[in-house]
């Protein structure tokens, strides 16, 4: 579990409608969090006791600096949008078990990874440190429309390709379109590539069909509401296809077993 902190809050940005950007001077957490991680954002209203997960998008350890780009859904992230600089905010981090976690297709040189909606932002970390590591890193990003928030950075590391709901950018569909219409797994390049993904579960579940019927190991990070966010509350459960040590059912929680899984241990198809 991580550590509960007083982070200062060092800038604040809207990217598109509804989506902001906080960075967090919490040197703790950032020295600390790998990609896929979370932290819990605790809200100064005493009247809503529960903290709000968001992934960690990138990390600055030389300035001990977090950031986190999020959708405004609710009293908590609401509450985040409208904080000044230098308000100091109560955060837990980071949580959760992250892409460390990727085994298989570790000598597979391409690396894509896949984000759809506010499952975008934890994809910069990820796709800054396989760029590091010197793979060949694509990245495809579903977006509404064209507000395509996130892009240029990626595009720091990664080959970026873009689906969008309505075709104002890129491919008119979904990731899996434009997967299939850029080629990103023509030619036998499929034998060569490890998928990384995190959005909602239909994305989700059409990435798992995708990797089982192409032989491509497929990591996923799962979005899904939590309580405690610490493994207590069994709140945030998904269905497995082997017995949790914990519950001893078929089922692992989250916030601490995920959120990122190899989506060979979830029922996702």
């Amino acid at each position: 579990m991580g550590r509960y902190v007083l982070a200062t809050l060092m800038e604040r940005t809207q990217l598109a409608e509804g989506i902001f950007s906080a960075v967090l001077r919490a040197e703790e957490i950032a020295s600390a969090a790998k990609p896929g991680q979370f932290v819990c954002v605790y809200s100064d209203d005493g009247a809503h006791l529960l903290p709000r997960p968001i992934s960690i998008c990138n990390t600055d350890v030389k300035s001990g600096t977090v950031r986190l780009v999020y959708r405004v859904v609710g009293f908590g992230t609401e509450e985040l949008s409208r904080k000044e600089v230098g308000a100091k905010i109560r955060v837990l981090g980071p949580i959760g078990t992250g892409y460390e976690k990727v085994s298989e297709g570790k000598d597979r040189p391409i690396r894509i990874v896949i984000g759809g909606g506010i499952g975008i932002p934890p994809m910069l970390l990820l796709a800054r440190k396989w760029c590091e590591e010197c793979y060949e890193v694509h990245a495809v990003m579903g977006y509404r429309n064209k507000d395509t928030f996130l892009i240029d950075e990626l595009s720091g590391y990664a080959v970026c390709h873009i689906a969008t709901d309505d075709g104002s950018v890129g491919t008119h569909g979904t990731v899996l379109d434009a997967i299939e219409s850029e080629g990103l797994l023509a030619d036998g390049r499929d034998g060569k590539t490890l998928l990384a993904a995190c959005g909602p579960m239909p994305m989700l579940r059409g990435i798992a069909r995708l990797a089982g019927e192409r032989n491509i190991p497929a990591y996923v990070s799962l979005e899904e509401r939590m309580a405690c966010g610490v493994g207590a509350c069994l709140g945030c459960i998904t269905k497995t296809r082997e017995v949790d040590g914990h519950s001893h059912v078929h089922n692992a929680r989250i916030c601490t077993e995920g959120p990122v899984f190899n989506v060979n241990e979830l029922c996702l198809v």
